[in-house]
């Protein structure tokens, strides 16, 4: 079973960065969830997918998927680049693009 080591991104209902700064393990799953005949429920066997380990750097998570003899895949975090615009720049008088409405 292989770990991945990831930076999560930020969901699309947040503004800022919460969350963000921490690096996840999570195992991958080993089986394809199930479909329950009776009541419809999805549903796995898989104990390994409830876990989800957090961390400070990817050095500690990786230091930690070593000393365990854990399989891993590190992906890389894909930073956004963000500009500091404030509100009150769409009104500015020498804008970059016309105001159209």
């Amino acid at each position: 079973m292989v770990a991945r080591i990831y930076k999560p991104a930020k969901t699309a209902m947040q503004s800022g960065k919460a969350k963000t700064q921490r690096w996840v393990l999570d195992y991958e799953p080993e089986m394809a969830r199930g479909i329950e005949p009776l009541m419809g429920y999805t549903s796995s066997a898989d104990m390994k997918q409830q876990i989800r380990l957090y961390f400070e750097t990817m050095e500690e998570a990786v230091a930690y998927a070593r000393r365990n003899g854990i399989a891993h895949r590190v992906d890389a975090s894909n930073d956004r680049k963000v500009r500091g615009a404030a509100y009150a720049d769409n009104f500015k008088f020498n804008r970059r693009a016309p105001w159209t409405h």
